[in-house]
C-alpha cells in the first residue's frame, strides 16, 4: 500500500528551502526567456517528484524541477534504460518491457514506483497516462499529488463526448455532430450520413492525432472507425469513438490556459497549429498571424470560461477550428501539458511546467491576466525520425551516428530527449527534437528557423528536416496563408524535395565539384619528401576538369555540365568554378569531414552539409534536401553508356512494408483472389495503424508475415500472381 495522505502532508512540509541554501543549477532550455515570473527559492515546494513519461518531455520536466531544487525520479522500459531522461534524473525505476502497454501504460507499476521511491507527486507529461482519470484518482487516493488537473476535470474535459456536452451547456461555439458514443461500424456509417460527409471519426480519449480519420463516404467511415478504434485502444487503453462534422479548409488554433486551485484562471495567448499531416502537427507558431487582438481576447475568455465551469486547476489547452471568416468552434480540450508549449513560453516569458508544479503544491498563480505579455514571435518545428517523401512522414528507425543541435544560432531552443548514439525504436513516437526559434517578429523568427534547420546535423536515421526546411521558405507559409490542408495543396504529388532554380542547380554542382577537386588535390600532396621541382606540379595549382550532373526526374536524362575548378593562389579554401559560361567564387572551409560547411558563394553566405561520399558522387545537403551530385573526370563519361541500368521491381505484384513496424492483422492467405485496393495487411508503427492494400487484382502467391511479427522497411509482406 502507498502511504496515507496524512503522511504525505508531513513529508511535503519538510520541503522548505531556506534563504541560505545554495541555489540549484538552472539548466532549462532557453532559460533567459523566463522573465515574467522567476523562481522563488524561499517558497515551499515538493521534495521529490516522479515523471511518468519518457523522452524529451521527461527531460523538460526534470530541468525545471532541478532549477526549483526538486529531486526527480524517472521511470523507463527495459529498452530505455540508457535513455537521456534516465541519466538526468536523480533516481530511475524500470517499469516493464518495451511495448507501452507493458511499461509506460502500467499504472500499477508506476504507483508502486511512487511508493518505493517516496515521490510526493507525479508529472505525467503528455500522452501515456496524462489524461487517465483512474490513474489521477488512484494517486490522489494514495496520498500523492497528480501534477495536472483534478480527476473530475480530466473526466469532464478529457472525454471528448462528455466535454462537448459541457461546452454546449457553457454556450461555447460547437461543431455539428453526434453527442454520444459510436457503438460499431454500422452506427458509424448511419451517424456519418446523418451529420453529412465529410466527417471526422476520432477517439473520445486521447489526442496527438492518433485514433483519428476523415471519412468522405461509407467505405472510408467503416475503415476509419475500425483503424481508429484499434489505435485508440493501443495508445490510450480506451477505444470509445465519436463522429462530428469535418470543417473543410479550417485553421487549427488553440488557446493555452493556466488555472490554480483558488479559482484563478489565465489565457496565455494562442498557437497556430494548422500545418499537419495525418492530424498530427508539424510546425506551430505563436501567436497566429490570422488572429487580431479582439478575436484573441474572445477566444481566451471562452477558454477560461469553459475551464472555470469544470473547476480546472492546472495547465491545459482549448483547441478551436477557425473558418475563413474568423468564426471559431470548440474542438476539444487537452487536459495536460501540450507538446508545443515552448512557443507559448517564448512569447509570454512564463515557465508553464514551473507553474504546474507550484499549482499542484497549492500555490496561487503569481500574476493577473493584464500582466501576461505577448513578446515577439516563436515557431516550433517537430523534428521526427521520419521519411518525408512517404506520405509527408512515415517512421524511420536506427541509431544516431552523428547528432549536433544548432544551439549556436540566435534565438534557438532545442527540447530533445536524445543524444548522439541514441536509438530510435519502433515502440515509441519517433520525435527527435522540438526545434524552437524566437524573434522580435514573425520574419525574424522564421529566418532563424531556416538557419537552425540548415545547421542541424542528424546522421543514422531518415528525418523530416527536408520537408520542414522547404515549408519555412515557401511563399504561402511566409505569407501566413495556411489551413489544415496546406500540405496536400502545396505538395499535391507528395513532398519531392526542394525544387532548385537553374542558378541553384549550378551552385550545388559547383560546390560539389570544388569539394571533389580539393579532395583530389589533397590526395596528390606529398609532405616531408624531397621532389624534383622540375617535374612536380603543386596540387592546388592545377585546374581540375569534370562532368557533373544532378539526378533527373524519372524518365528524363540528367543534364550534364562541364566544370573546371581552380584554386586562387593555391588556397585550398578559395575555389573558382567555371560552369555554364559563368564563374562562381567559393570561399570557406571546403573540408570533407566537417558536419556543416558555412561558405561564401560569390560573397553570399550559404550553409550546406556533406551527407554522403562515394566514388564519383558527393551528396550535398542544400536547402534541407540531399542532392546526389555526380562528379566524374571527363574521360570517364564515355564509359557510362556501357553501364547496365538496375532492373525495376513490379511494385503492383508485391506489398512492401513502408516502414519498420509490427504486424497487427493479415487478412489473406495463399491462393486467395484479391481485387485492386483491397486491404491485405495492417501494421503498426510508433502507435499508428497503417492499412496496406493490393496494387492490382490477382491471386495471392505468398504471405511472408504473421500477426505479431516485426518487419523492416522495404520487406516484402505479400506477393501476388
Amino acid at each position: 500500500m502507498l502511504r496515507a495522505a496524512s503522511n504525505f502532508r508531513a513529508v511535503a512540509s519538510r520541503g522548505l528551502t531556506t534563504a541560505t541554501a545554495a541555489r540549484p543549477r538552472d539548466e532549462r532550455e532557453g532559460k533567459e526567456i523566463y522573465t515574467t515570473v522567476g523562481i522563488d527559492y524561499d517558497e515551499p515546494k515538493f521534495d521529490k517528484i516522479l515523471i511518468a513519461n519518457r523522452g524529451e518531455i521527461a527531460c523538460r520536466v526534470i530541468k525545471t524541477a532541478r532549477a526549483m531544487g526538486i529531486k526527480t525520479v524517472a521511470v523507463h522500459s527495459d529498452v530505455d534504460s540508457n535513455s537521456l531522461h534516465v541519466k538526468m534524473a536523480d533516481e530511475a525505476v524500470c517499469v516493464g518491457e518495451a511495448p507501452t502497454a507493458k511499461s509506460y501504460l502500467r499504472a500499477d507499476r508506476i504507483l508502486q514506483a511512487v511508493e518505493d521511491t517516496g515521490a510526493q507527486a507525479v508529472h505525467p507529461g503528455y500522452g501515456f497516462l496524462s489524461e487517465n482519470t483512474k490513474f489521477a484518482a488512484e494517486l490522489e487516493k494514495a496520498g500523492a499529488v497528480f501534477i495536472g488537473p483534478n480527476s473530475k476535470a480530466i473526466l469532464d474535459m478529457g472525454d471528448k463526448i462528455h466535454s462537448k456536452k459541457i461546452a454546449t451547456a457553457a454556450r461555447v461555439s460547437m461543431i455539428p455532430g453526434f453527442d454520444g458514443e459510436i457503438a460499431d461500424e454500422d452506427m458509424c456509417v448511419k451517424v456519418s450520413r446523418d451529420v453529412g460527409y465529410p466527417v471526422m471519426i476520432k477517439a473520445s480519449a486521447g489526442g496527438g492525432g492518433k485514433g483519428m480519420r476523415v471519412a468522405w463516404n461509407d467505405k472510408q467511415a467503416r475503415e476509419g472507425y475500425r483503424l481508429s478504434k484499434q489505435e485508440a485502444a493501443s495508445s490510450f487503453g480506451d477505444d470509445r469513438m465519436l463522429v462530428e462534422k469535418f470543417i473543410d479548409n479550417p485553421r487549427h488554433i488553440e488557446m493555452q490556459i493556466l488555472c490554480d486551485k483558488k479559482g484563478n484562471a489565465l489565457w496565455l495567448n494562442e498557437r497556430e497549429c494548422s500545418i499537419q499531416r495525418r492530424n498530427q502537427k508539424v510546425i506551430e507558431e505563436a501567436p497566429s498571424s490570422f488572429v487580431p487582438p479582439e478575436m484573441r481576447r474572445k477566444m481566451g475568455e471562452q477558454a477560461v470560461q469553459l475551464a472555470k465551469a469544470v473547476g480546472y486547476d492546472s495547465a491545459g489547452t482549448v483547441e478551436f477550428l477557425v473558418d475563413s471568416q474568423r468564426n471559431f468552434y470548440f474542438l476539444e480540450m487537452n487536459t495536460r501539458l501540450q507538446v508545443e508549449h515552448p512557443i507559448t513560453e517564448c512569447i509570454t516569458g512564463i515557465d508553464i511546467v514551473q507553474q504546474m508544479l507550484r499549482v499542484a503544491y497549492g500555490h496561487a498563480l503569481p500574476l493577473t491576466q493584464e500582466q501576461v505579455p505577448l513578446n515577439g514571435w516563436a515557431f516550433e518545428s517537430r523534428v521526427y525520425a521520419e521519411d518525408p517523401y512517404k506520405g509527408f512522414g512515415l517512421p524511420s528507425v536506427g541509431r544516431l551516428s552523428k547528432y549536433v543541435e544548432p544551439r549556436h544560432v540566435d534565438g534557438v531552443r532545442c527540447d530533445s530527449g536524445i543524444r548522439e548514439g541514441s536509438e530510435i525504436s519502433i515502440y515509441y513516437d519517433p520525435l527527435i527534437c522540438k526545434l524552437v526559434t524566437h524573434g522580435d517578429n514573425r520574419e525574424q523568427a522564421l529566418n532563424r528557423m531556416q538557419d537552425a534547420l540548415d545547421n542541424y546535423v542528424i546522421r543514422g536515421v531518415t528525418h523530416n528536416i527536408p520537408l520542414l526546411r522547404d515549408i519555412v521558405q515557401e511563399k504561402r507559409f511566409r505569407d501566413g496563408n495556411i489551413t489544415t490542408k496546406y500540405l496536400p495543396e502545396v505538395y499535391p504529388e507528395g513532398f519531392q524535395g526542394a525544387t532548385l532554380t537553374p542558378d541553384e542547380q549550378e551552385t550545388v554542382i559547383a560546390f560539389a565539384a570544388a569539394l571533389h577537386a580539393r579532395k583530389l588535390a589533397r590526395n596528390n600532396q606529398f609532405t616531408n619528401q624531397d621532389k624534383q621541382r622540375s617535374t612536380h606540379v603543386a596540387s592546388f595549382s592545377r585546374t581540375f576538369k569534370f562532368v557533373s550532373s544532378l539526378p533527373a526526374k524519372e524518365g528524363e536524362r540528367p543534364m550534364e555540365h562541364s566544370v573546371a575548378v581552380s584554386f586562387v593562389n593555391s588556397d585550398p579554401n578559395h575555389a573558382q568554378v567555371s560552369i555554364g559560361g559563368k564563374t562562381i567564387d567559393i570561399t570557406g572551409n571546403l573540408g570533407l569531414s566537417l558536419p556543416v560547411n558555412a561558405i561564401q558563394l560569390n560573397g553570399e553566405p550559404v550553409t550546406t552539409q556533406i551527407v554522403g561520399k562515394r566514388p564519383g558522387e558527393i551528396t550535398v545537403l542544400f536547402k534541407g534536401t540531399p542532392f546526389k551530385v555526380k562528379v566524374l573526370p571527363e574521360q570517364a563519361i564515355k564509359y557510362l553508356q556501357y553501364m547496365k541500368e538496375k532492373m525495376k521491381v513490379d511494385l503492383s505484384s508485391v506489398v512492401l512494408s513502408p516502414m519498420p513496424g509490427a504486424i497487427k492483422n493479415v487478412n489473406v492467405k495463399v491462393g486467395d483472389m484479391v481485387s485492386e485496393g483491397q486491404e491485405l495487411v495492417v501494421m503498426e508503427a510508433m502507435k499508428m495503424q497503417n492499412s496496406l492494400h493490393a496494387g492490382k487484382t490477382g491471386k495471392v502467391k505468398a504471405v511472408n508475415v504473421k500477426v505479431g511479427g516485426t518487419v523492416d522497411e522495404g520487406e516484402v509482406l505479400v506477393e501476388l500472381h
